[in-house]
C-alpha cells in the first residue's frame, strides 16, 4: 500500500496520506512520496490545482512518535531532516495551487502541511494544533509557513498559546479559507479545486507566480530563517 496516493481527475490531482492505522502520521518514507506525488503533479501541464489530504477522515496526527522512538531507529532517521526539508520545499515551489482539506486534525508536523496549504478547508469541529511549545520545542515549519501567510499577532496565537483552533476560529484569523461541516469537508475542499481547475490553462499557475514574485527568499532561503534559531532536537513524545 502506498503511503501517499495521487489520484489523477484530469484537471486536478488529488494526493493522499494514506496511512490511516497511524492516524496518517509522519515517517520518512511518507515524507519522501509526498515529494515525490507534489513534484509529480506540479510537472504535469493538464493538472491546474492539487487538493491534499489524508486517508479516512483524519488529516495528519503529526510525527509517527513510535517510528521516532524505535530501536534500533529506522534505516530513514539520520536523514530525516533532509526528507522533510524537501517535502515543504516541493511545497514552497510548487506552481499550482494546492488546497488542503482538514479533517479531524492537524497536529505539529501535520499542523505545518495543513499551513503550507495555499488554501484551507476545515472543518467546524477539526482542529489545528502546533503543540510543540508543550515539549519545550521549536516549531520551525509551523513559524515558516505562518510568518510566510500571515501576521506576527496570528502566529503568535497559534504558536505561543499551545492550544488546539478549529475550524471556526481558523476562518477568523484568516488562516482557513472556508469552512464546512465534518462529514463534508472533503466534499468541499473537492468543490473548491474543481471551481479554480476549470478556470483556463495557466491562470492558476501565472498568478501564483506572481504573488511568489513579492517575496525574494527561494525555499531554503525562508526555511533556514525558520530553522536558524530552533533548539537542539529532542527526540518527540506525545502532546496531551
Amino acid at each position: 500500500m502506498a503511503v501517499v496516493e495521487v489520484v489523477d481527475h484530469g484537471r486536478w490531482a488529488e494526493v493522499i496520506l494514506n496511512r490511516p492505522e497511524r492516524r496518517n502520521a509522519i515517517n520518512g518514507p511518507l515524507g519522501e512520496a509526498l515529494t515525490s506525488a507534489i513534484r509529480r503533479a506540479d510537472a504535469d501541464d493538464g493538472v491546474q490545482a492539487i487538493l491534499l489530504r489524508g486517508a479516512e477522515g483524519a488529516f495528519c496526527s503529526g510525527l509517527d512518535l513510535k517510528a521516532f522512538n524505535a530501536e534500533p531507529p529506522p534505516d530513514w532517521m539520520p536523514r530525516f531532516s533532509t526528507i522533510w526539508r524537501g517535502a515543504h520545499k516541493a511545497i514552497f515551489e510548487c506552481r499550482k495551487p494546492v488546497v488542503a482539506a482538514l479533517e479531524r486534525f492537524a497536529i505539529n508536523g501535520g499542523a505545518a502541511l495543513a499551513l503550507a496549504a495555499d488554501l484551507l478547508v476545515a472543518g467546524e469541529n477539526a482542529f489545528l494544533h502546533v503543540g510543540e511549545v508543550r515539549q519545550g520545542m521549536a516549531a520551525p515549519y509551523n513559524l515558516a509557513w505562518l510568518r510566510f501567510r500571515h501576521s506576527e499577532s496570528v502566529a503568535a496565537q497559534l504558536t505561543l498559546t499551545g492550544r488546539r483552533f478549529t475550524g471556526s476560529e481558523l476562518v477568523a484569523l484568516g488562516v482557513a479559507y472556508a469552512v464546512a461541516p465534518d462529514d463534508v469537508v472533503v466534499a468541499t475542499a473537492i468543490r473548491l479545486v474543481e471551481e479554480v481547475a476549470a478556470y483556463p490553462d495557466g491562470a492558476l499557475a501565472r498568478i501564483k507566480t506572481q504573488l511568489r514574485a513579492y517575496n525574494d527568499a527561494s525555499a531554503d532561503d525562508w526555511f533556514d530563517r525558520a530553522t536558524r534559531h530552533a533548539a537542539p532536537r529532542m527526540k518527540p513524545r506525545a502532546v496531551e
